[in-house]
């Protein structure tokens, strides 16, 4: 046994505070035997841990400390990532102009609580699939269950919330722009998984493995949410629209082209413009649409942009703008996919959100609702038997009670948001955290020099007004 010195003592005594603190708040007191490797490090030395310090040859030595110092980088990393936030990069521009394509976030995993990991054995940093190698990041086995430890608070209507994909269980690797259930309804499961050159291979992933989104939460577990020409309604009452709300419209102008500054003072990125001219080829949209030819027997030049309220009054009084129309129900996908619903895009519902401890009748709609949450998501099988009746794990049944709540989330680019609406509802394990800081921000529209950093934007809060 080595001397134990004062510095020891103190050295034991704050991380034995800061370990025992942990493990409470992991909720699991097995986690206590680890003192028993702090004690050892610190007090008894029996391993000896530090041994490699001790070697005659200094190039080892150097190697080893590089060795250790990035071990313990990795584990910090790996714990904060896990436990207290990670960052997460804007992808797409659903949640625009609150969030922009380019924004990098702190996201907190306090605020809703940390989960503990479904996979353990994993790479920091990487969410699935090691770059360059083009593998998978983790290790299937240990697979923990869902538990989330405590934290500020929970989700509330209007947070923005960045979750795990709920869709994303399956994923056809070379396909990952479409969701697989989307995919197979398309194309047909046996196209799908007997074409790997063209769909790629067909993998599961667990929870924590999903690929991370970022939505606004509308529905909370057990409300009632319709979709009104555009309006969302909960319980019968209207939903106040975010304040940057954008829906995608035609702008038909006389002529005169609309220039760069004026895009950029309505806030349209070059990726949001598309023109349809006077071409041919263009006639028969522009007719669906409802828009007549000119005098000359051509259609004026037609904008497709998304617009806020406050771009859209601003196009309103450019001169030359002729007239304006709201694009609609261009979707064809909505969830449940492969039941006719009559429902679309801009009216959707009403649904029902389940919530924990809520039952429901098994019937015809309700299965086409809920089976994913039943099946996918609890973990439970579904079996209909010709004459009708529902097997729920083998066992006839005629209602089902909801093991986790539930949350509807949208996009406030409202026309350009594969949301709820098109995937379904997002379970309580899936949720990752609250997004807190954008830390940077870049505009892939403009160079380093000329506004591609928007300065305005770093180190402000995420707001989710």
């Amino acid at each position: 046994m080595k001397k134990i010195t004062k510095r020891n003592w103190l050295g034991f005594s704050i991380w034995t505070v800061l370990y025992v603190l942990f493990s409470v708040w992991m909720e699991n007191l097995w986690l206590l035997f680890g003192l028993i490797v702090l004690a050892d490090i610190y007090l008894t030395g029996f391993i000896p841990w530090g041994a490699w310090k001790k070697s005659k040859n200094r190039r080892v030595r150097e190697m080893l400390e590089w060795v250790d110092d990035i071990l313990f980088a990795l584990i910090a990393v790996y714990l904060i990532n896990l436990f207290v936030f990670q960052n997460y990069q804007i992808p797409s521009s659903s949640l625009e102009k609150t969030l922009l394509v380019g924004d990098y976030l702190f996201v907190s995993k306090l605020s809703y609580g940390p989960r503990v990991p479904n996979t353990p054995v994993s790479f920091p940093l990487v969410q699935n699939t090691l770059p360059v190698l083009n593998c998978k990041s983790y290790v299937e086995w240990p697979r923990w269950g869902y538990r989330r430890v405590k934290g500020f608070g929970t989700v509330t209507r209007n947070d923005i919330v960045v979750f795990n994909f709920p869709a994303g269980d399956t994923v056809a690797l070379l396909r990952q722009e479409q969701d697989f259930y989307s995919l197979i309804h398309d194309r047909g499961r046996d196209e799908v998984l007997s074409h790997p050159e063209t769909y790629g291979e067909v993998v599961y992933r667990p929870v924590d493995k999903r690929e991370n989104y970022v939505k606004r939460c509308i529905g909370m577990p057990g409300d009632s949410l319709l979709v009104l020409d555009n309006q969302v309604y909960i319980n019968g009452e209207k939903l106040k629209n975010p304040k940057n709300m954008q829906m995608n419209y035609y702008v038909e102008t006389d002529g005169t082209p609309i220039s760069e500054e004026q895009f950029r003072a309505l806030d349209v990125s070059r990726s949001d413009r598309a023109l349809f001219s006077g071409d041919a080829a263009y006639a028969g949209l522009l007719t669906y649409i409802g828009f007549s030819q000119n005098e000359n027997g051509r259609f004026n030049p037609v904008y497709h942009l998304p617009l806020t309220e406050k771009a859209l009054a601003m196009v309103r009084k450019m001169p030359f703008v002729k007239q304006i129309k709201i694009e609609r129900d261009m979707w064809n996908g909505v969830y449940p996919v492969g039941y006719e619903t009559g429902w679309n895009r801009d009216n959707y519902g009403p649904v029902w959100i389940p919530a924990r401890g809520a039952a429901i009748e098994l019937n015809r709609h309700n299965l086409a609702l809920y089976t994913r949450c039943i099946v996918n998501y609890e973990n439970n099988t579904l079996q209909t038997l010709p004459d009708g009746t529902i097997l729920l794990n083998g066992e006839p049944a005629t209602a089902y009670t909801f093991k986790y709540d539930y949350y509807f989330m949208m996009g406030d680019n409202r026309h350009n948001s594969a949301d709820s609406r098109a995937w379904g509802f997002v379970p309580e394990d899936h949720i990752v955290g609250k997004p807190l800081l954008i830390w940077l921000s870049l505009d892939k529209d403009r160079g380093l020099f000329d506004g591609g950093i928007r300065w305005r934007r770093m180190f402000r809060a995420a707001s989710a007004d």
